[in-house]
Formats: structure tokens, C-alpha cells, sequence
């Protein structure tokens, strides 16, 4: 087919030529023959009858010419209407696709080039017409299942103006639904602000947690960028998980508050027999001992319940100073020093860090106690344990490392839980309460540090946490400190 066209536009001219050749040659045989009837008498005519004639001549040679261009002007003229007429239906067809409309056709039926281009357009817009219809399908479904959603969903764009929310969202806060309007305009919690900022400026996940987005409401809330450089925010209503975790934590607190008395009662009447030896027998001594033992396990536990819940619920508020790293590892091996002398385990220390860190003394005694305490119950066949300090970028990082069995993989993550024991068993047979790795997870978070433990089988465990450097992290952990 290539070509067509312009075969067809030369075979239009040729045809022109042809008539206006056919015109000439009639004209010219009707001169030849005037001329040849005329010549006898051509030797007989004055001049100013050959001059006559000769201008005869030349106007029928100018009208057939005149009438061969004629001819072919018209020709010509009838063959650019058309062509205009097809490239008119194209424009308007690119104007129609343009505008939106894609259920627009050209349906040109002519077998040359334009033809094609017109039928490769129509296939064209038949695409998109069918890309734009799944496009908005799935659109339909996407908003239906975020409308669908208990969380309160709002995308914006890069310069922070809303560009979708779901319906939970437009419940949160009103007007927020205005497509083009500035996130700031609707939602005036600073948090959300403050995430949304953070994914549209740096670019990563920011999370948070929002007070002030709805009277009595309080929202988790997280931020990510989106690849169109604008960035999309959730926010999950934890009210009453907040309110069911406060119960729990007032119900522990309570019970363990209450029962400190009488297991102090307990405690002291069984001590007391115990230490009159004339009215006990053997077999009575023995389960008086027995007693003791679970009532200071027992106490123990309510004890650290009453710890861990003051630690989450952030009443016990911290006194953070600034105070060296290897001030706090020093006061930590002095004064544990007595708990490990009868064990057969060397306390030592390790690196040491002279940055100041801020931390309260008291809390972080209570961190390097656990720590230590489990280093000794679970890594005592290394036969001693580290306690050191490194510098990092803006934070400390400190460490308790024994050298003992090791801990599987699978229990890394979920040491630090409540109630959480590797070992039952032994865990049990050594009174442990499964809390005090707890309580130093939330005494760490709420000085603004990080922890986590590293351990390898056969080659002993390494807790490690984080503490900010003194004037690196001073307000986000002066701010964390105070609740």
C-alpha cells in the first residue's frame, strides 16, 4: 500500500495533462485543417488579411490553453476539497480524543495512507477507551474498599494539597474532601502535619501519634511517600485499645498494690516461726521454707508489675541529667559487684565511652541490674560478663554481653515481651518472673533509646541499647521524659 496516495494524486495530474492534451491536439488539428483549406489562397491574401489570420491562430491556441488549465484547475480543486475534507475529520477526531472523549472514530473506508493513519487512530482511541474503562473500574473498587476501611485514609500531592480521602477520613474532619485544597486547612493536629511533612520532604515512613485530630479520639498515625512525589497518611483509632490497655494496666497495678501487704504478712509471720526452733518439726520447717520461697516469688512478681505498669503508663516520670557513659558502666559494676561475688562469674568492663548521655541514674541502675541479673541466670557457663559503651552518631551505645549456650533466632524478637521464657522450666527453678527484660525495653523507649539482643548458639548473648548524647537528643528526650 505505500504510496498509494500519491500514485492516485499523480494519476489525477496525468489525467489533467491528458485532457488538456487531447484539447490542444483538437485545437490544433481544427488550425491544421483551416490552415490546409486556406492555403490556396494564402499566396492570394494582402498582408493585412495574413495578419488576420495569424491572430485567428494564436486565440484559438489560447483559448484551448485556457481551457486546458480550466480543466485542470478544477480537477485539481475537486482533489484538495476531498484530501481536506479527510484531514478535517482528523483534526476534529484529535480534538474530540483530546477533550476526553474517547468513544470518538474516524471510520475513513479509503484504501491509501491517510486511510491507514485514520483506521491506526481509530484502534488507537479503541484502546485507550478500553484501558480507561478497567482504569476507572478499578478506581470504583480501590475507593470502595478504602471506604470500606476503619482507618482514615488522605493522599496529597507534593505541594501538600488533598487529592483523596476516604470516607472515615471526611468524617474525622470536615472539608478535608475538597480535592486542591491545603492539608493544613482541614486537619490541624500538629502530628499528622508533622508526619505528612516528613514523608513529602525526606521521603521515607514517618509515624506518630495523634491527640488533637478528634475531641476524645486518639489516633496512630503513619505517613509514606507515594511515587508521584505526594504522599498518603493513615490513621488508626486505637481510643479503646488505649482505654482497654489502661484498664489492664490500673487492674495489675491495683492487685499487685493490694497484695503487697499480705504477702509482706505472710512473709513475716513464716520468718518468724522459722526462727523459733523449738516448736517446728523437721517435716514443718521444711514446708515453712517452702512457703517463704513462693511468698518472695510471689512479691517479687507484684513488685515488678507494679514497676512495669508505672513504666507504661508514664507516671513514674524520669529525671534525666546529663551524666557520662562510662560514669553510668562504672556504678553499674560497683555496685552489682555484690550479687555476682558468690556466683563464680566475672563481671568486667569493656569499652567505655566518655560522652555524656542523657539518662536518669536510678532507671538506668535498674536496666544494668535485669540485664546483668539474666547475663548471670542464663549465661553463667561463660563464666563472665562485659559491661561496656561505644559511641554512635548522636546516640551511646551500651552493652551487656555473657559468653553462655546462646539463644535460638526465633526468640530475639520476642525476649523483650511480658511473661515471655525461653526456658520454662528453668526459668521457674530459678525464680524469675518474666518481666525485667520487659521493664528495661519501656525504661530504655522512654529515655528515647532503642534495644535489642544479639545472640550466636554456643557463643553467649549481647543485649544492646541506646541512649542520646547530651545535647544531640536533649529536647526529644527531655520531651519523651516528660510524658
Amino acid at each position: 500500500m505505500t504510496g498509494r496516495f500519491f500514485t492516485k494524486l499523480l494519476l489525477s495530474f496525468l489525467l489533467v495533462l491528458c485532457l488538456g492534451t487531447a484539447v490542444l491536439d483538437f485545437s490544433f488539428r481544427n488550425i491544421v485543417d483551416h490552415s490546409l483549406h486556406e492555403e490556396a489562397r494564402v499566396a492570394q491574401m494582402t498582408p493585412s488579411q495574413a495578419a488576420r489570420a495569424l491572430h485567428i491562430l494564436r486565440r484559438d491556441l489560447l483559448l484551448a490553453s485556457l481551457l486546458s488549465l480550466a480543466l485542470a484547475a478544477l480537477v485539481s480543486a475537486w482533489i484538495a476539497r476531498r484530501m481536506s475534507r479527510r484531514l478535517r475529520r482528523i483534526v476534529a477526531f484529535s480534538a474530540r480524543i483530546a477533550g476526553g472523549d474517547l468513544t470518538a472514530r474516524i471510520e475513513e473506508r479509503d484504501g491509501d495512507e491517510i486511510g491507514d493513519v485514520a483506521r491506526a487512530l481509530d484502534a488507537t482511541a479503541a484502546r485507550l477507551e478500553r484501558s480507561f474503562e478497567v482504569l476507572q473500574s478499578n478506581r470504583k473498587e480501590l475507593a470502595a474498599l478504602l471506604d470500606s476501611m476503619q482507618e482514615a485514609v488522605v493522599a496529597v500531592d507534593r505541594g501538600g494539597q488533598v487529592s483523596w480521602t476516604n470516607a472515615v477520613m471526611q468524617r474525622i474532619a470536615p472539608g478535608v474532601d475538597r480535592p486542591g485544597r491545603a492539608l493544613v486547612m482541614s486537619v490541624r493536629d500538629p502530628e499528622v502535619l508533622h508526619c505528612v511533612a516528613t514523608a513529602l520532604k525526606e521521603r521515607r515512613i514517618q509515624g506518630g501519634r495523634a491527640l488533637s485530630t478528634l475531641p476524645g479520639r486518639i489516633f496512630e498515625v503513619s505517613a509514606a511517600p507515594t511515587p508521584d512525589g505526594g504522599a498518603v497518611a493513615v490513621l488508626h483509632d486505637v481510643t479503646e485499645i488505649e482505654r482497654a490497655e489502661k484498664m489492664r494496666r490500673e487492674f495489675v497495678a491495683n492487685v499487685s498494690h493490694e497484695l503487697r501487704t499480705p504477702l509482706t504478712s505472710i512473709s513475716g509471720y513464716v520468718e518468724t516461726l522459722l526462727e523459733d526452733e523449738g516448736h517446728l518439726s523437721e517435716h514443718g520447717r521444711e514446708f515453712m521454707a517452702i512457703i517463704l520461697k513462693n511468698a518472695r516469688r510471689v512479691n517479687r512478681l507484684t513488685e515488678d508489675l507494679l514497676a512495669l505498669a508505672q513504666v507504661e503508663s508514664g507516671e513514674h516520670k524520669l529525671r534525666v541529667q546529663p551524666i557520662r557513659a562510662s560514669a553510668l558502666v562504672e556504678d553499674a559494676i560497683d555496685s552489682l559487684a555484690g550479687m555476682v561475688l558468690d556466683s563464680g562469674v566475672t563481671l568486667e568492663a569493656g569499652d567505655t565511652a566518655t560522652e555524656p548521655v542523657l539518662a536518669d541514674v536510678d532507671a538506668m541502675t535498674q536496666v544494668f541490674g535485669n540485664l546483668i541479673e539474666n547475663a548471670m541466670k542464663y549465661g553463667a557457663a561463660g563464666r563472665r560478663v562485659v559491661v561496656g559503651a561505644r559511641a554512635l552518631d548522636g546516640m551511646v551505645e551500651f552493652y551487656v554481653q555473657d559468653f553462655g549456650l546462646g539463644l535460638a533466632s526465633e526468640h530475639l524478637d520476642r525476649i523483650f515481651e511480658r511473661f515471655y521464657r525461653v526456658d520454662k522450666a528453668r526459668s521457674r527453678e530459678s525464680g524469675g518472673t518474666g518481666l525485667g527484660l520487659a521493664i528495661v525495653k519501656h525504661i530504655v523507649q522512654a529515655h528515647g533509646g532503642t534495644i535489642r539482643a544479639e545472640s550466636e548458639m554456643g557463643a553467649g548473648t549481647t543485649f544492646l541499647f541506646t541512649l542520646p548524647v547530651a545535647g544531640a537528643g536533649q529536647e526529644t528526650a527531655a520531651r519523651v521524659a516528660q510524658g
